[in-house]
């Protein structure tokens, strides 16, 4: 069923784009940070995208619209340094959550991300709630194991959930995967598709190389390191920045690649494939990260685990007791009854 994973790119944007009407508005919540700057600009360069709304609260995010808006290309960006709010939120239909705030430093994990980043989703899924609930949601925030059932949690509440329509990001797993495989096969990254399964974080990566295309070896003492360097990938770029901030480029070129995926699947292109952490029930968590088919609608169809080798099940069920855990950390989060302090009135 998994023969491939279509891979996102701006020149299969360009050319599908040119018999298809593109009027896609985005919103980036997060617009001025870190992974927001570049992302943005990717989103900019992108042909599908019509209409660019950045949001962030920093007080210089305007100006960050405003660079973004010199560049030649015709989509309208518009930036607001406010918290998210019902009304300037209103009409996206693709909304990418992508706070940094709170920067990923040396010693820090992400637990340490939850306290201020979880307050952060939950207002802006309280205000998405009103504004746009009809909108594709894009979550990159960190822990995102955690945050995305805080944010269906919200939508829940408020009778709006089509949890067809929410997906955590993470394609950077993927891209990692591909990018370490092409390294250590001799292999052009750009023709390797590796699906990961299971969450976003640690042990719940769990990269399928047994379904790798094209079909590569992996020699099994070098197996374990592989896969480790997949799960700690996030760590490797902390370490390498000598505690100056975590991965963003990666990410925000990542998020870039999901974005057009999706928007490629709403304009009605067939087989548009990608790993996503959604509400799935394809295991025994009520969250999972696994290839889903994208369509006008959002996911089409869950694909599941599917085949995977002894040494892969191993790791598939370390990563679900992980994953329990941190799920629950984000329920119980979203169903406390104190109001996050910026919340909308």
């Amino acid at each position: 069923m998994l023969s491939r994973i279509v891979r996102p790119t701006l020149t299969a944007a360009r050319n599908f784009s040119t018999s298809q009407q593109n009027n896609y508005k985005v919103t980036v919540c997060g617009a001025a940070g870190g992974i927001g700057q570049p992302l943005s600009l990717l989103l900019k360069l992108n042909p599908l995208v019509t209409e660019l709304n950045c949001y962030d609260i920093a007080p210089f995010t305007p100006g960050v619209a405003c660079d973004l808006s010199h560049i030649e290309t015709a989509s309208k960006v518009k930036g607001f340094d406010f918290q998210p709010h019902k009304r300037r939120l209103a009409g996206a239909q693709i909304n990418i959550a992508d706070i940094d705030f709170l920067i990923l430093n040396s010693g820090m994990t992400r637990d340490d991300l939850f306290g201020s980043n979880a307050s952060v989703v939950k207002t802006i899924f309280e205000c998405a709630s009103v504004a746009c609930p009809d909108a594709i949601f894009c979550i990159i925030t960190n822990p995102v194991n955690s945050c995305v059932p805080i944010a269906c949690e919200v939508l829940k509440k408020a009778n709006k959930l089509n949890p067809r329509r929410v997906f955590g990001v993470s394609t950077l797993d993927i891209v990692r995967a591909n990018t370490f495989v092409g390294e250590m096969c001799g292999v052009n990254p750009k023709e390797v598709n590796v699906p990961v399964i299971g969450g976003h974080s640690g042990i719940t990566i769990v990269p399928l190389f047994s379904r790798a295309t094209p079909k590569v070896t992996i020699p099994a003492d070098k197996l374990d390191a592989l896969t480790k360097r997949v799960q700690e990938a996030g760590t490797e770029v902390v370490k390498a920045k000598a505690g100056h901030g975590s991965a963003t480029l990666s990410m925000a070129y990542s998020g870039a690649r999901f974005a057009n995926n999706v928007m490629r699947a709403l304009m009605g292109e067939p087989d548009v494939i990608e790993c996503a952490y959604v509400m799935a029930d394809v295991t025994d968590v009520d969250y999972f990260a696994s290839p889903v088919k994208l369509g006008k609608c959002g996911i089409e169809q869950n694909c599941g685990v599917g085949d995977i080798n002894e040494y892969e099940t191993k790791l598939l069920c370390d990563a679900l007791e992980q994953l329990k855990r941190d799920i629950q950390k984000g329920v119980d989060f979203a169903n406390q009854d104190q109001k996050c302090k910026g919340a909308p009135e």
